[in-house]
């Protein structure tokens, strides 16, 4: 990540999935909740957690309610909806507790359930799993990122790895420049039309 030269350089805010190395950089964080939706499910589905489907539904509601106030919530409304989220981490605590130290184990950090170390993420990372009700430039996921990788990921499973690195240069510029036209509303055909009149699009000039 170092050598990319990105993130030692980036101060804004970083959404991701609480890798943790990504706290190393100095930026503020958010935490992509598609992550936190899908660790909820299957902590309802496989561990019988309640705590998690009430989460999970909270969430969600969280984000309706930002969806609908244009993108953002005052911060009166989003301390309200901060009291329910720790009020429901309350009766988490109570139904997927830590475990118990054994008196033989001397290492500081006995190992968790999965569910628990969930539980643990959203009690010690609140501010950034709720950034998203009180910044505007803050998303619920990162799954736009996600989806700007996801075809070089899908033509590395096709066709497997690049012949060169020049070749891997050109893909890369071509999928950069069509990922940013289709998130300003400008389709495939459309920005490769542009490319081929030797135009750039509107926001670019």
């Amino acid at each position: 990540m170092n050598d990319i030269g990105i993130l030692p350089h980036f101060h804004g805010i970083l959404c991701h999935d609480h890798w943790k190395p990504y706290y190393k950089y100095d930026c503020t964080h958010s935490l992509c909740n598609a992550h936190h939706l899908r660790e909820l499910t299957r902590a309802w589905e496989q561990d019988k957690q309640e705590w998690a489907l009430e989460m999970k539904r909270l969430l969600e509601k969280m984000n309706d309610a930002v969806n609908e106030a244009g993108g953002m919530l005052l911060h009166k409304e989003a301390e309200k909806w901060k009291v329910q989220y720790r009020e429901l981490l309350g009766k988490a605590e109570i139904e997927c507790p830590p475990p118990d130290k054994p008196k033989e184990v001397k290492r500081e950090r006995i190992k968790r359930s999965k569910a628990r170390n969930l539980l643990e993420r959203l009690i010690n990372y609140e501010e950034d799993v709720l950034r998203f009700m009180t910044n505007t430039w803050v998303p619920f996921t990162n799954n736009a990122a996600e989806n700007s990788i996801r075809m070089t990921k899908v033509q590395q499973k096709i066709s497997g790895c690049f012949r060169s690195t020049k070749g891997a240069e050109i893909f890369c510029r071509v999928r950069g420049y069509l990922s940013t036209c289709r998130k300003q509303g400008l389709s495939a055909t459309q920005a490769m039309t542009l490319v081929f009149e030797g135009k750039l699009p509107e926001f670019a000039l």
